[in-house]
Protein backbone atom coordinates (compact mmCIF):
# COMPACT_ATOMS: atom_id res chain seq x y z
CA UNK A 1 0.00 0.00 0.00
CA UNK A 2 1.27 2.96 -0.67
CA UNK A 3 0.05 6.64 0.08
CA UNK A 4 1.10 9.84 -1.78
CA UNK A 5 1.41 13.72 0.03
CA UNK A 6 2.73 16.64 -1.89
CA UNK A 7 2.62 19.69 0.29
CA UNK A 8 3.34 23.37 -1.81
CA UNK A 9 5.37 21.33 -4.33
CA UNK A 10 6.78 23.35 -7.50
CA UNK A 11 9.90 22.22 -9.43
CA UNK A 12 11.75 24.57 -11.50
CA UNK A 13 14.83 23.10 -14.34
CA UNK A 14 17.79 24.28 -13.60
CA UNK A 15 18.32 27.48 -16.57
CA UNK A 16 14.40 27.73 -16.55
CA UNK A 17 12.78 31.35 -15.62
CA UNK A 18 9.33 29.26 -15.51
CA UNK A 19 8.64 26.74 -13.26
CA UNK A 20 7.65 23.41 -14.91
CA UNK A 21 5.11 22.82 -12.18
CA UNK A 22 4.06 24.77 -9.09
CA UNK A 23 2.04 25.25 -5.54
CA UNK A 24 0.65 21.54 -5.69
CA UNK A 25 -1.07 20.26 -2.83
CA UNK A 26 -2.45 16.50 -3.12
CA UNK A 27 -2.96 13.90 -1.04
CA UNK A 28 -4.10 10.50 -2.78
CA UNK A 29 -4.76 7.57 -0.60
CA UNK A 30 -3.67 3.90 -0.64
CA UNK A 31 -5.64 1.57 -3.47
CA UNK A 32 -6.65 5.37 -5.37
CA UNK A 33 -6.85 5.22 -8.91
CA UNK A 34 -6.23 9.36 -10.39
CA UNK A 35 -5.90 10.58 -13.63
CA UNK A 36 -3.95 13.80 -13.94
CA UNK A 37 -4.64 15.84 -16.26
CA UNK A 38 -3.63 19.50 -17.91
CA UNK A 39 -2.82 21.11 -20.75
CA UNK A 40 0.89 20.29 -22.39
CA UNK A 41 3.29 21.74 -20.40
CA UNK A 42 1.20 21.99 -17.21
CA UNK A 43 3.65 19.72 -15.54
CA UNK A 44 2.51 16.69 -15.28
CA UNK A 45 5.17 14.67 -16.27
CA UNK A 46 7.65 16.41 -13.88
CA UNK A 47 4.95 15.31 -10.95
CA UNK A 48 5.41 12.18 -11.65
CA UNK A 49 9.25 12.48 -12.08
CA UNK A 50 9.28 13.58 -8.99
CA UNK A 51 7.53 10.85 -7.53
CA UNK A 52 9.32 8.39 -9.04
CA UNK A 53 12.30 10.21 -6.93
CA UNK A 54 14.45 10.83 -10.37
CA UNK A 55 14.53 14.68 -10.16
CA UNK A 56 17.82 15.61 -8.56
CA UNK A 57 18.37 17.97 -6.23
CA UNK A 58 21.38 19.68 -9.02
CA UNK A 59 19.14 19.22 -12.11
CA UNK A 60 16.33 22.02 -10.58
CA UNK A 61 15.03 24.02 -7.92
CA UNK A 62 12.65 22.66 -5.61
CA UNK A 63 9.78 24.09 -3.42
CA UNK A 64 7.27 21.94 -1.10
CA UNK A 65 7.58 18.27 0.06
CA UNK A 66 6.63 14.86 -1.83
CA UNK A 67 6.25 11.98 0.28
CA UNK A 68 4.97 8.46 -0.54
CA UNK A 69 4.30 6.72 2.29
CA UNK A 70 6.27 9.39 4.73
CA UNK A 71 9.29 8.62 2.94
CA UNK A 72 10.69 10.86 0.64
CA UNK A 73 10.58 9.18 -3.14
CA UNK A 74 14.34 8.98 -3.46
CA UNK A 75 14.10 6.11 -0.59
CA UNK A 76 10.80 4.84 -1.66
CA UNK A 77 11.61 3.90 -5.25
CA UNK A 78 11.11 0.20 -4.59
CA UNK A 79 7.59 0.51 -4.17
CA UNK A 80 7.06 2.43 -7.26
CA UNK A 81 6.75 1.21 -10.75
CA UNK A 82 6.83 3.67 -13.69
CA UNK A 83 6.78 3.96 -17.49
CA UNK A 84 7.47 7.51 -19.02
CA UNK A 85 6.55 9.16 -22.19
CA UNK A 86 9.92 7.91 -23.95
CA UNK A 87 10.07 4.01 -23.79
CA UNK A 88 13.45 3.64 -24.88
CA UNK A 89 14.96 5.57 -22.40
CA UNK A 90 13.76 2.96 -20.18
CA UNK A 91 15.11 -0.07 -21.87
CA UNK A 92 18.38 -0.97 -20.51
CA UNK A 93 19.74 -4.78 -22.06
CA UNK A 94 20.07 -6.09 -25.07
CA UNK A 95 17.14 -8.74 -25.01
CA UNK A 96 13.54 -8.14 -24.18
CA UNK A 97 13.70 -11.20 -21.36
CA UNK A 98 16.47 -9.88 -19.42
CA UNK A 99 15.52 -6.33 -19.59
CA UNK A 100 11.84 -6.94 -17.56
CA UNK A 101 14.50 -9.57 -15.47
CA UNK A 102 16.79 -6.57 -14.89
CA UNK A 103 14.73 -4.73 -11.91
CA UNK A 104 13.73 -7.99 -10.34
CA UNK A 105 17.61 -8.78 -10.04
CA UNK A 106 18.58 -6.03 -8.63
CA UNK A 107 15.65 -6.16 -5.78
CA UNK A 108 16.98 -9.77 -4.69
CA UNK A 109 13.89 -11.59 -5.81
CA UNK A 110 15.15 -15.47 -5.66
CA UNK A 111 15.90 -17.18 -9.33
CA UNK A 112 13.84 -19.06 -9.48
CA UNK A 113 10.55 -16.60 -9.28
CA UNK A 114 12.29 -14.23 -11.75
CA UNK A 115 11.23 -15.72 -15.16
CA UNK A 116 7.74 -17.03 -14.56
CA UNK A 117 7.03 -13.32 -13.36
CA UNK A 118 9.19 -12.30 -16.82
CA UNK A 119 6.72 -14.33 -18.59
CA UNK A 120 3.77 -13.58 -16.78
CA UNK A 121 4.62 -9.56 -17.46
CA UNK A 122 5.28 -10.08 -21.27
CA UNK A 123 1.83 -11.96 -21.44
CA UNK A 124 -0.18 -9.32 -19.76
CA UNK A 125 0.51 -6.95 -22.18
CA UNK A 126 0.25 -8.89 -25.42
CA UNK A 127 3.92 -8.58 -25.54
CA UNK A 128 4.47 -10.31 -30.09
CA UNK A 129 7.96 -11.80 -29.10
CA UNK A 130 10.11 -14.53 -27.22
CA UNK A 131 11.81 -12.90 -24.51
CA UNK A 132 14.97 -13.27 -26.71
CA UNK A 133 14.05 -11.15 -29.02
CA UNK A 134 16.36 -8.18 -29.56
CA UNK A 135 15.45 -5.21 -27.80
CA UNK A 136 17.15 -3.14 -30.35
CA UNK A 137 14.70 -4.60 -33.56
CA UNK A 138 11.12 -3.83 -31.46
CA UNK A 139 8.97 -0.87 -32.94
CA UNK A 140 8.05 2.38 -30.64
CA UNK A 141 4.93 0.53 -29.70
CA UNK A 142 6.67 -2.32 -28.88
CA UNK A 143 9.21 -0.82 -26.25
CA UNK A 144 5.98 0.57 -24.74
CA UNK A 145 4.59 -2.48 -24.31
CA UNK A 146 8.29 -4.00 -22.69
CA UNK A 147 8.29 -1.23 -20.52
CA UNK A 148 5.26 -1.63 -18.88
CA UNK A 149 5.73 -4.96 -18.77
CA UNK A 150 9.34 -4.39 -16.26
CA UNK A 151 7.29 -2.16 -14.04
CA UNK A 152 4.02 -4.32 -13.58
CA UNK A 153 6.77 -7.49 -12.87
CA UNK A 154 7.82 -5.49 -9.78
CA UNK A 155 4.02 -5.66 -8.20
CA UNK A 156 4.58 -1.89 -7.23
CA UNK A 157 2.49 -0.61 -4.78
CA UNK A 158 1.99 2.83 -6.40
CA UNK A 159 2.28 2.86 -10.58
CA UNK A 160 3.24 5.54 -12.50
CA UNK A 161 1.78 5.76 -16.11
CA UNK A 162 2.92 8.85 -18.45
CA UNK A 163 0.70 8.33 -21.57
CA UNK A 164 1.59 4.62 -21.62
CA UNK A 165 -0.46 3.67 -24.83
CA UNK A 166 0.30 6.81 -26.85
CA UNK A 167 2.42 4.87 -29.74
CA UNK A 168 0.27 1.96 -29.74
CA UNK A 169 -2.17 0.41 -32.35
CA UNK A 170 -5.77 0.30 -31.15
CA UNK A 171 -5.80 -3.37 -30.14
CA UNK A 172 -2.28 -3.59 -28.73
CA UNK A 173 -3.63 0.07 -26.27
CA UNK A 174 -6.83 -1.97 -25.43
CA UNK A 175 -4.46 -4.78 -24.48
CA UNK A 176 -2.00 -2.28 -22.06
CA UNK A 177 -5.22 -1.09 -20.43
CA UNK A 178 -6.76 -4.67 -19.70
CA UNK A 179 -3.57 -5.61 -18.39
CA UNK A 180 -3.07 -2.94 -16.45
CA UNK A 181 -6.82 -3.48 -14.83
CA UNK A 182 -5.68 -6.97 -14.28
CA UNK A 183 -2.35 -6.45 -13.03
CA UNK A 184 -3.39 -4.15 -10.46
CA UNK A 185 -4.72 -5.52 -6.69
CA UNK A 186 -6.83 -3.80 -4.76
CA UNK A 187 -4.40 -1.78 -2.53
CA UNK A 188 -2.40 -0.68 -5.43
CA UNK A 189 -2.15 2.98 -5.71
CA UNK A 190 -2.73 4.27 -9.77
CA UNK A 191 -1.44 7.79 -10.94
CA UNK A 192 -1.95 8.01 -15.02
CA UNK A 193 -1.23 10.57 -17.26
CA UNK A 194 -3.33 10.07 -20.81
CA UNK A 195 -4.48 13.32 -23.26
CA UNK A 196 -7.02 10.76 -24.63
CA UNK A 197 -9.39 10.62 -21.62
CA UNK A 198 -12.61 8.85 -22.86
CA UNK A 199 -10.15 5.39 -23.27
CA UNK A 200 -8.43 6.27 -19.64
CA UNK A 201 -11.78 6.60 -17.43
CA UNK A 202 -12.75 2.75 -17.10
CA UNK A 203 -9.60 2.99 -15.07
CA UNK A 204 -9.50 5.62 -12.47
CA UNK A 205 -12.35 6.68 -9.98
CA UNK A 206 -10.83 10.23 -9.40
CA UNK A 207 -9.79 13.12 -12.14
CA UNK A 208 -7.25 15.88 -11.20
CA UNK A 209 -6.49 18.83 -13.33
CA UNK A 210 -3.07 21.02 -12.89
CA UNK A 211 -3.15 24.43 -13.39
CA UNK A 212 -0.55 25.56 -15.66
CA UNK A 213 0.03 28.48 -13.99
CA UNK A 214 0.22 26.43 -10.62
CA UNK A 215 -1.87 24.59 -8.12
CA UNK A 216 -4.56 22.01 -8.73
CA UNK A 217 -7.91 23.23 -10.46
CA UNK A 218 -9.97 20.63 -9.97
CA UNK A 219 -10.22 17.29 -7.68
CA UNK A 220 -12.84 14.81 -7.83
CA UNK A 221 -14.87 11.73 -9.75
CA UNK A 222 -15.03 11.95 -13.33
CA UNK A 223 -18.35 12.94 -13.96
CA UNK A 224 -18.45 15.68 -11.36
CA UNK A 225 -15.41 17.02 -12.80
CA UNK A 226 -16.41 17.57 -16.61
CA UNK A 227 -19.31 18.50 -15.33
CA UNK A 228 -18.75 21.50 -13.84
CA UNK A 229 -15.43 22.80 -15.39
CA UNK A 230 -15.50 20.70 -18.87
CA UNK A 231 -16.01 23.81 -20.98
CA UNK A 232 -13.01 25.73 -19.02
CA UNK A 233 -11.17 22.16 -19.48
CA UNK A 234 -11.81 22.31 -23.41
CA UNK A 235 -10.85 25.80 -23.84
CA UNK A 236 -7.56 24.93 -22.29
CA UNK A 237 -7.01 22.26 -24.52
CA UNK A 238 -8.11 19.07 -22.42
CA UNK A 239 -9.40 16.40 -23.94
CA UNK A 240 -13.09 16.34 -22.67
CA UNK A 241 -14.67 13.11 -23.80
CA UNK A 242 -17.43 14.00 -26.33
CA UNK A 243 -16.51 16.94 -27.61
CA UNK A 244 -15.91 16.91 -31.60
CA UNK A 245 -13.65 18.33 -34.08
CA UNK A 246 -14.34 19.36 -37.66
CA UNK A 247 -12.10 17.92 -39.87
CA UNK A 248 -9.87 19.69 -42.65
CA UNK A 249 -9.90 18.00 -46.09
CA UNK A 250 -8.84 19.17 -49.27
CA UNK A 251 -10.87 20.78 -51.21
CA UNK A 252 -8.89 20.75 -54.60
CA UNK A 253 -7.37 17.42 -55.63
CA UNK A 254 -4.36 15.82 -54.91
CA UNK A 255 -1.56 17.34 -57.52
CA UNK A 256 1.68 16.06 -59.52
CA UNK A 257 3.61 13.15 -57.39
CA UNK A 258 6.69 14.06 -55.75
CA UNK A 259 7.68 10.94 -54.82
CA UNK A 260 7.20 7.42 -55.34
CA UNK A 261 8.02 4.11 -53.89
CA UNK A 262 8.42 1.18 -55.90
CA UNK A 263 8.57 -2.59 -54.07
CA UNK A 264 10.30 -0.86 -51.25
CA UNK A 265 11.38 -2.56 -48.52
CA UNK A 266 14.32 -2.96 -45.52
CA UNK A 267 13.98 -6.89 -44.26
CA UNK A 268 13.01 -7.99 -41.66
CA UNK A 269 11.30 -4.49 -40.43
CA UNK A 270 9.38 -3.35 -43.91
CA UNK A 271 7.91 -6.07 -46.60
CA UNK A 272 7.57 -4.75 -49.70
CA UNK A 273 5.45 -1.73 -50.36
CA UNK A 274 4.26 0.63 -53.56
CA UNK A 275 2.98 4.25 -52.85
CA UNK A 276 3.05 7.83 -54.01
CA UNK A 277 2.97 10.94 -52.38
CA UNK A 278 1.34 14.02 -53.96
CA UNK A 279 1.39 17.43 -53.56
CA UNK A 280 -1.61 18.44 -52.00
CA UNK A 281 -2.22 15.70 -50.10
CA UNK A 282 -2.40 14.83 -46.54
CA UNK A 283 -1.30 10.40 -46.83
CA UNK A 284 -1.41 8.57 -43.56
CA UNK A 285 0.40 5.49 -43.02
CA UNK A 286 -1.65 3.23 -40.91
CA UNK A 287 -1.37 -0.49 -39.34
CA UNK A 288 -0.04 -2.36 -36.35
CA UNK A 289 2.89 -2.24 -34.12
CA UNK A 290 5.60 -3.89 -35.69
CA UNK A 291 4.59 -3.12 -39.58
CA UNK A 292 7.59 -0.97 -40.39
CA UNK A 293 5.29 2.20 -40.33
CA UNK A 294 8.40 4.07 -38.58
CA UNK A 295 10.94 2.22 -41.35
CA UNK A 296 8.58 3.51 -44.20
CA UNK A 297 9.21 6.60 -42.79
CA UNK A 298 12.94 7.23 -42.43
CA UNK A 299 13.22 5.81 -46.03
CA UNK A 300 11.05 8.16 -47.68
CA UNK A 301 12.49 10.82 -46.02
CA UNK A 302 15.81 9.68 -47.44
CA UNK A 303 16.87 8.57 -44.16
CA UNK A 304 18.07 5.21 -44.49
CA UNK A 305 18.95 2.63 -47.53
CA UNK A 306 16.46 0.84 -48.88
CA UNK A 307 17.06 -3.35 -48.78
CA UNK A 308 15.00 -3.59 -51.46
CA UNK A 309 13.06 -1.78 -54.27
CA UNK A 310 14.15 1.87 -54.82
CA UNK A 311 12.26 5.77 -53.73
CA UNK A 312 12.31 7.83 -56.65
CA UNK A 313 11.53 11.86 -56.41
CA UNK A 314 10.04 13.19 -59.58
CA UNK A 315 10.97 17.02 -60.94
CA UNK A 316 8.66 18.43 -59.23
CA UNK A 317 10.54 17.63 -55.74
CA UNK A 318 14.31 17.58 -57.03
CA UNK A 319 14.30 18.97 -60.17
CA UNK A 320 17.63 17.94 -61.54
CA UNK A 321 18.75 15.53 -58.80
CA UNK A 322 15.66 13.65 -59.26
CA UNK A 323 17.97 10.89 -60.79
CA UNK A 324 19.67 10.51 -57.74
CA UNK A 325 17.67 8.76 -54.44
CA UNK A 326 17.06 10.82 -51.68
CA UNK A 327 19.26 8.75 -49.35
CA UNK A 328 22.65 10.01 -51.38
CA UNK A 329 21.18 13.91 -51.65
CA UNK A 330 23.35 15.88 -49.35
CA UNK A 331 22.12 16.77 -46.46
CA UNK A 332 21.41 20.64 -47.05
CA UNK A 333 19.31 19.54 -50.14
CA UNK A 334 17.74 17.11 -48.09
CA UNK A 335 16.41 19.22 -45.46
CA UNK A 336 15.25 22.05 -48.32
CA UNK A 337 13.59 19.18 -50.24
CA UNK A 338 12.16 16.54 -47.60
CA UNK A 339 11.32 17.18 -44.07
CA UNK A 340 11.38 14.39 -41.51
CA UNK A 341 9.51 14.29 -37.80
CA UNK A 342 10.88 11.23 -35.82
CA UNK A 343 8.96 9.18 -33.43
CA UNK A 344 11.23 10.01 -30.50
CA UNK A 345 11.73 14.14 -30.58
CA UNK A 346 15.06 13.97 -28.72
CA UNK A 347 17.00 12.06 -31.61
CA UNK A 348 16.67 15.19 -33.59
CA UNK A 349 17.68 17.80 -31.43
CA UNK A 350 21.44 18.88 -31.92
CA UNK A 351 21.51 22.43 -29.90
CA UNK A 352 21.39 23.91 -26.41
CA UNK A 353 18.16 26.12 -27.04
CA UNK A 354 14.97 25.61 -28.46
CA UNK A 355 15.54 29.04 -31.15
CA UNK A 356 19.55 27.78 -31.75
CA UNK A 357 17.35 24.36 -32.55
CA UNK A 358 14.98 26.17 -35.21
CA UNK A 359 18.33 27.76 -36.98
CA UNK A 360 19.96 25.04 -37.41
CA UNK A 361 18.19 24.12 -40.59
CA UNK A 362 18.10 27.26 -42.25
CA UNK A 363 21.64 28.61 -41.38
CA UNK A 364 22.71 25.32 -43.04
CA UNK A 365 20.46 25.57 -46.07
CA UNK A 366 22.13 28.93 -46.20
CA UNK A 367 19.88 31.01 -45.01
CA UNK A 368 20.67 35.02 -44.35
CA UNK A 369 20.85 35.55 -40.78
CA UNK A 370 17.51 38.15 -40.70
CA UNK A 371 15.71 35.25 -42.95
CA UNK A 372 16.62 32.89 -40.31
CA UNK A 373 15.36 34.96 -37.01
CA UNK A 374 12.30 35.95 -39.04
CA UNK A 375 11.36 32.05 -39.79
CA UNK A 376 12.51 30.98 -36.15
CA UNK A 377 10.18 33.70 -34.65
CA UNK A 378 7.11 33.04 -37.01
CA UNK A 379 7.74 29.12 -35.94
CA UNK A 380 8.09 30.11 -31.96
CA UNK A 381 4.45 31.91 -31.92
CA UNK A 382 2.78 29.27 -34.20
CA UNK A 383 3.60 26.43 -32.24
CA UNK A 384 3.68 28.70 -29.16
CA UNK A 385 7.02 27.77 -28.16
CA UNK A 386 8.06 31.59 -27.65
CA UNK A 387 8.45 31.60 -23.71
CA UNK A 388 10.68 28.51 -24.20
CA UNK A 389 12.76 30.46 -26.78
CA UNK A 390 16.22 29.86 -24.44
CA UNK A 391 15.03 26.83 -22.85
CA UNK A 392 17.09 23.41 -23.53
CA UNK A 393 14.90 21.20 -26.03
CA UNK A 394 15.90 18.08 -23.37
CA UNK A 395 13.84 20.02 -20.43
CA UNK A 396 10.78 20.31 -22.81
CA UNK A 397 7.64 18.36 -21.88
CA UNK A 398 6.82 15.54 -24.23
CA UNK A 399 4.52 17.74 -25.95
CA UNK A 400 6.73 20.83 -26.38
CA UNK A 401 9.49 18.63 -27.26
CA UNK A 402 7.19 17.54 -29.98
CA UNK A 403 5.68 20.66 -31.15
CA UNK A 404 9.50 21.54 -31.51
CA UNK A 405 10.18 18.09 -33.62
CA UNK A 406 7.91 20.05 -36.10
CA UNK A 407 8.92 23.32 -36.03
CA UNK A 408 12.50 21.76 -36.81
CA UNK A 409 11.57 19.85 -39.82
CA UNK A 410 9.49 22.94 -41.16
CA UNK A 411 12.21 25.73 -40.58
CA UNK A 412 13.82 25.20 -44.23
CA UNK A 413 10.06 25.06 -45.72
CA UNK A 414 10.60 21.43 -47.36
CA UNK A 415 7.66 21.14 -50.39
CA UNK A 416 7.15 17.09 -48.78
CA UNK A 417 6.83 16.57 -44.85
CA UNK A 418 7.07 13.06 -43.33
CA UNK A 419 5.87 12.85 -39.55
CA UNK A 420 6.10 9.77 -37.28
CA UNK A 421 3.41 10.50 -34.97
CA UNK A 422 3.04 14.34 -34.69
CA UNK A 423 0.56 14.14 -32.36
CA UNK A 424 2.04 12.42 -29.61
CA UNK A 425 1.46 14.12 -26.14
CA UNK A 426 -0.68 16.95 -27.41
CA UNK A 427 -3.57 18.53 -25.44
CA UNK A 428 -6.30 19.38 -27.61
CA UNK A 429 -5.72 22.95 -28.49
CA UNK A 430 -2.18 22.07 -29.66
CA UNK A 431 -3.42 18.99 -31.25
CA UNK A 432 -6.12 21.18 -33.39
CA UNK A 433 -3.18 23.58 -34.04
CA UNK A 434 -0.98 20.85 -35.73
CA UNK A 435 -3.95 19.46 -37.56
CA UNK A 436 -4.39 23.24 -39.50
CA UNK A 437 -0.60 23.56 -39.68
CA UNK A 438 -0.44 20.05 -41.59
CA UNK A 439 -3.83 21.46 -43.62
CA UNK A 440 -2.68 24.67 -44.26
CA UNK A 441 0.74 22.89 -45.49
CA UNK A 442 -1.40 20.51 -47.80
CA UNK A 443 -3.44 23.28 -49.26
CA UNK A 444 -0.47 25.26 -50.22
CA UNK A 445 0.70 22.58 -51.94
CA UNK A 446 2.84 20.89 -50.01
CA UNK A 447 3.12 17.00 -50.30
CA UNK A 448 2.01 15.45 -46.13
CA UNK A 449 2.59 11.87 -44.99
CA UNK A 450 2.02 11.40 -41.42
CA UNK A 451 2.83 7.48 -39.59
CA UNK A 452 -0.29 7.22 -36.90
CA UNK A 453 -2.49 5.89 -34.74
CA UNK A 454 -4.51 8.62 -33.85
CA UNK A 455 -7.77 7.85 -35.86
CA UNK A 456 -9.06 11.43 -34.77
CA UNK A 457 -5.98 12.65 -36.33
CA UNK A 458 -6.58 10.37 -39.49
CA UNK A 459 -10.56 11.41 -39.37
CA UNK A 460 -9.43 15.41 -39.23
CA UNK A 461 -6.75 15.30 -42.46
CA UNK A 462 -5.96 12.19 -43.88
CA UNK A 463 -7.44 12.46 -47.88
CA UNK A 464 -5.65 8.98 -48.31
CA UNK A 465 -4.43 5.74 -46.20
CA UNK A 466 -2.23 3.51 -46.51
CA UNK A 467 -2.41 0.42 -44.40
CA UNK A 468 0.67 -1.87 -43.43
CA UNK A 469 0.67 -5.22 -42.47
CA UNK A 470 3.22 -7.03 -40.57
CA UNK A 471 6.10 -8.18 -42.31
Amino acid sequence: MSAVRLRGFGWRHAGRRRWAVRGVDLAVEAGERVLLLGPSGAGKSTLLGALAGLLPLDSGEREGSVEIDGLDPRTARERVGVVFQDPESQLVMARCGDDVAFGLENRGVPTEAIWPRVDTALRRVGFPYHRDRPTAALSGGEQQRLALAGALALRPSLLLLDEPTANLDPAGADLVRRAVTDALDADTTLILVEHRIADALPLVDRVVVLEPGGGVRADGPPEAVFAAHGDALDADGVWVPGRTTPPRHATTPAGQVLLAADRLGLPPRLAPTDLAVRAGEALAVLGPNGAGKSTLALLLGGLLRPGTGRVSATAALAGKAARTPPHRWPAPALARRIGSVFQDPEHQFVTGTVFEELALGPRRTGQPEPTVRATVDALLERLRLASLAAANPYTLSGGEARRLSVATALATAPRLLICDEPTFGQDRRTWRELVDLFADLRDDGHGVVTVTHDADFVAALADRTVNLRRP
